[in-house]
């Protein structure tokens, strides 16, 4: 096979010197593997097969449990630390938990490569990991279809709350936790990264995000709450 652009997401562990290890590919999506030997001290490929780094891969195998042949790096891991390493942590995690394996994502490789580079930057982190998960759950068709749940067109006078199971919104009392209409007009348009919708368009991610990754807590969203908590903490005995 021609060598794969891809980036690892997880490695883990498998028998005494080898890795199973899952990968976003640019033409087969997420694949999972056997590294052999790759645990193993001295071995070339230990080195390469890190997160944040562009790789070329082929493998080999029949299901949807392959085996790595092949792996060079093309460049040096992109360098993420603190909140940046936390986001990054959290781009990989949710692909490797809501991507199917096998699923053909060429969207989902060119976003999240050109997400890891702005990851670095604070003020593009935000943004910048709600585009990626919107090509997700575009990818999946699975993205939030801005009608009510009668299809009909939502009023901006009207706050409504969102309906997983259907991707639409079902009006609510004004008084009721949910999102105007207005503002989710706005997202209809395209406009995820407007400051002022921020955190509209973080919860409305994440909602649609929910029935894809399952009842299980995503390990980096709790270490990112520990990393605030422990800043709110700092800030009040200044």
């Amino acid at each position: 096979m021609t060598p794969q652009p891809a980036y690892l997401l997880h490695k883990r562990p498998y028998r005494e010197t080898s890795a199973l290890v899952d990968v976003i590919t640019l033409e087969h999506g997420h694949v999972r593997a056997v590294a052999q030997g790759v645990q193993r001290a001295g071995s070339k490929s230990r080195s390469k097969l890190q997160p944040f780094a562009p790789l070329h891969l082929t493998w080999v195998g029949e299901g949807d449990l392959k085996r790595l042949r092949m792996m060079e790096t093309t460049q040096s891991s992109v360098l993420l630390a603190g909140e940046g390493l936390l986001c990054g942590l959290y781009a990989n995690e949710l692909l490797t938990r809501a991507l199917p394996v096998g699923l053909p994502a060429g969207d989902v490789f060119a976003i999240y490569a050109w997400a890891i580079e702005r990851l670095t930057r604070p003020a593009e982190r935000a943004p910048t990991l709600r585009r990626l998960e919107i090509t997700l759950l575009e990818a999946l068709d699975a993205e939030p279809v801005f009608l009510q749940s009668d299809d009909t067109p939502l009023d901006p006078s009207v706050r409504y709350t969102y309906l997983p199971d259907t991707r639409r919104f079902h009006p609510i009392a004004a008084d009721r936790p949910g999102w105007d209409g207005r503002s989710l007009k706005l997202l209809a348009r395209g406009d995820w990264e407007v400051p002022g919708l921020a955190g509209l368009s973080k919860a409305l991610t994440r909602a649609a995000l929910a029935p894809l990754i399952g009842s299980q807590p995503l390990r980096s969203r709790e270490l990112m709450l520990r990393l605030n908590q422990r800043r709110r903490d700092a800030a009040a005995v200044r």
